[in-house]
């Protein structure tokens, strides 16, 4: 009891402190539930600004990987994805390994110069992958929290030199550097044109080049840091063997875990993890979020959220309180966790224990994508429209009913497939979608049917409970299989790209595809977005299911005022469906008139009907 009195009084202390007039909500914030979400992987995004494209000093350190080659060089934009660069095949080494050493030079100059392509697009909320300063592509490694990276702004020479300047444990010492700068010009530039913006951050891990890890590789069990990550035996200088071991995340030693104040051995992904992270590791990560949430104490110039890495593997009682910190700050930012698989590859996690008012507002949504993809792919897995409702309806009912609303509906993301290959391939969801692994995997331009499923699909994503995502890309009509092929730099308009083989990695003779912007699937997916946004009934609306034939899915939004019955054949045969009522409605897609109670659905056909006469 008198710890929970404690906590409550260092939350209300420091709410008064950041902003006197706002209390500490309980629900999720009113804005989530309306977004239109686009996840930004900055580096394959735009290049807006090449003289600040990456040098072989600022990746030099993945050499657990493979060292940088002598050659190496910025992969052009166009080129074929496939082709492995000269200094790869000098290097002699696996072309999925030397995938990581490629940079395409993409930056924050290149959002800024592509927000009125995205807002045409009815985009109203920004989810950028990590853009802490790092080696890696991913980013996922920080060397530092507290920068945006180096590479992604208009100097790095001289964000390096102001870097260098800072003691990264004290606060009072942190400057902003050219990239920090013009990452809070291009927070203003969204907030001015309606749209928000939140941050991918692990507090589970760091990178081998974060300064506190360096701290304890000079200087072992001497290191005032030495309690920040989980470390088994720090090396004896006595011995000419190097006993130093650590946890690195998934066992990857690039990625030193941080301390939790529990037993990590126990943890079991996809179920809640009991204890917290290391007071002093804990203080770092809220001086951090402090810095984007409020920038120079002002918290309308900051950003508006965060996604939060691995969450299912950092302890509950952390996520608490940072729950408690980040609303004390701005009651309206958004925290999503990523809480995925709790057995690979078939079952995934439940996010009822952290989606609720002490934990998440939402998760990036997996749960209710995957049994849609076997209802529209209507593979080996296939669903019938009463089981994918069942589904659904399951998936929504053990959130919180106040959360429900605000999920953040993804599908394909940075960690898996790109939507047309993933519905290209109908085996398990993600699992083996590369040629890598699965010498069947389709890689290249998927066939006629699959971009009409892909369709189908979209149309019901827009027309669902929860926030729409789209992974950038996707609405060009890209391709590419898992991690970290769906990765290629974006298709955009007027660029000519390189011939693509179609064989991938694999032997045979050599058969090519061209890609480029594919301006239908992109005009339907603009379309998915101002049909939902100009019709709040798809936002808000009540959901119910109606009974229909197996391969048709019948669901109707309803408001006071107004309703919307959503009709999707996947099926190859038409099929009839009753309306519930005569009347007379139009599909919003197509402008078809359909007349009730009963109504023809056409085979692998979507209709989205309003009665506007």
């Amino acid at each position: 009891m008198r710890k929970n009195l404690v906590r409550l009084l260092i939350i209300l202390l420091i709410a008064s402190a950041c902003n006197p007039s706002q209390q500490v909500p309980t629900g999720p914030p009113q804005w989530a539930g309306e977004a239109v979400w686009y996840q930004i992987f900055v580096e394959r995004f735009h290049n807006g600004d090449t003289t600040n494209d990456p040098t072989p000093a600022d990746i030099s350190t993945l050499t657990q990987i493979f060292p940088v080659p002598a050659n190496w060089s910025i992969t052009p934009w166009t080129s074929d994805w496939w082709e492995q660069e000269s200094w790869g095949k000098e290097a002699g080494v696996h072309f999925r390994a030397s995938l990581q050493h490629r940079r395409y030079g993409g930056d924050l100059q290149g959002i800024i110069n592509k927000l009125d392509y995205l807002q045409d697009l009815g985009v109203t909320a920004i989810y950028l992958n990590p853009i802490n300063d790092a080696a890696s592509l991913h980013k996922y490694d920080a060397r530092h929290y507290h920068h945006i990276d180096v590479n992604f702004g208009p100097d790095p020479t001289g964000d390096k030199k102001i870097m260098e300047s800072e003691d990264p444990a004290d606060p009072g010492t942190w400057q902003w550097t050219s990239a920090d700068l013009l990452f809070l010009q291009l927070v203003d530039m969204l907030h001015q044109r309606g749209m928000k913006v939140i941050l991918d951050y692990s507090w589970n891990h760091t990178g081998t080049e974060f300064w506190a890890w360096k701290d304890i590789i000079r200087n072992q069990e001497k290191s005032i840091y030495k309690d920040w990550y989980e470390i088994h035996h720090f090396d004896n200088p006595a011995t000419p063997e190097n006993e130093f071991s650590y946890t690195g995340w998934a066992g990857v030693s690039s990625l030193p875990e941080l301390k939790k104040t529990a037993d990590v051995s126990q943890r079991v992904n996809g179920k809640p993890f009991i204890g917290n992270i290391h007071q002093p590791v804990k203080k770092h990560i809220f001086d951090v979020t402090r810095r984007w949430l409020a920038p120079n104490g002002d918290f309308t110039k900051g950003i508006d959220g965060f996604r939060l890495d691995v969450a299912e593997q950092v302890p509950m009682e952390f996520w608490k309180e940072y729950r408690d910190f980040v609303k004390s700050i701005n009651p309206d930012a958004y925290l999503v966790g990523e809480v995925w698989w709790e057995k690979w590859p078939d079952h995934l996690a439940n996010p009822t224990p952290y989606v609720n008012e002490n934990v998440f507002d939402a998760v990036m949504f997996y749960q209710i994508y995957k049994p849609a993809r076997n209802f529209f792919l209507q593979g080996p897995d296939a669903l019938t429209s009463a089981q994918l409702a069942d589904s659904l309806l399951f998936e929504w009912g053990r959130l919180p009913e106040a959360f429900r609303h605000v999920q953040m509906n993804v599908n394909c993301t940075h960690d898996s497939p790109r939507l047309l290959t993933c519905f290209a391939n109908k085996g398990k969801y993600k699992y083996h979608v590369n040629p890598y692994e699965n010498p069947d995997c389709i890689t290249g331009r998927p066939d006629a049917e699959t971009y009409k499923r892909v369709k189908l699909y979209l149309a019901h994503l827009f027309t669902l409970p929860g926030s729409p995502s789209i992974w950038n890309g996707d609405e060009m009509g890209m391709w590419g299989t898992d991690d970290p092929d769906n990765r290629k730099p974006l298709w955009w308009p007027g660029m000519t790209f390189m011939p693509e083989t179609r064989n991938s990695i694999l032997p045979g003779e050599k058969t090519y595809d061209t890609p480029g912007f594919d301006s239908d699937m992109h005009q339907y997916v603009k379309q998915m977005v101002h049909t939902r946004k100009l019709n709040p009934v798809l936002v808000s609306g009540k959901l119910e299911f109606m009974p229909s034939p197996d391969n048709i899915l019948l669901y109707k939004r309803t408001s006071e005022n107004n309703q919307i019955i959503v009709a999707i054949n996947v099926g190859q045969q038409a099929g009839e469906v009753s309306l519930g009522g005569d009347y007379l409605l139009t599909d919003l897609l197509s402008g078809t008139k359909i007349q009730g109670p009963l109504a023809q659905i056409p085979p692998m056909t979507a209709y989205i009907l309003h009665n506007k006469q």
